[in-house]
């Protein structure tokens, strides 16, 4: 078992993120510091908006998220949005590798810990 930052996403963003429709994450915050490499990507089924709030997900795929800006208007698309909502801050991904078998792990509000086992 290694440990690893996690980081959950409604379904079905993180199928958009492996099939590289998705490049863009948006978020209302930004974490603490960057780069974040090697994040979990964990898909859950549901919005986890209240403090404490878990959820069984998967864990689907290995990425970076080496830069955030302010999103702009003409990125709902690369962010698979259905509109462009101004504060909110788009997450670049990067290095997007499949975790196969994906594997049943915790989802959790903002950046969280995680082990899990991959084969390397």
């Amino acid at each position: 078992m290694k440990k690893f930052k996690a980081l959950s996403i409604v379904a079905p963003a993180c199928d958009h993120i492996l099939n590289g429709k998705k490049t863009l994450e948006i978020r209302s915050w930004r974490p603490e510091q960057l780069p974040l490499k090697d994040l979990i990507i964990v898909q859950n089924t549901r919005y986890l908006l209240e403090e404490g709030d878990e959820q069984q997900g998967e864990a689907v795929a290995i990425v970076n998220i080496e830069a955030i800006h302010a999103w702009k208007p003409e990125e709902v698309e690369l962010a698979c949005a259905n509109a462009w909502e101004a504060g909110y801050w788009a997450w670049e991904i990067s290095q997007v590798r499949p975790i196969l078998p994906r594997q049943v792990v915790v989802a959790k509000r903002k950046i969280y810990d995680i082990s899990i086992a991959l084969d390397e």
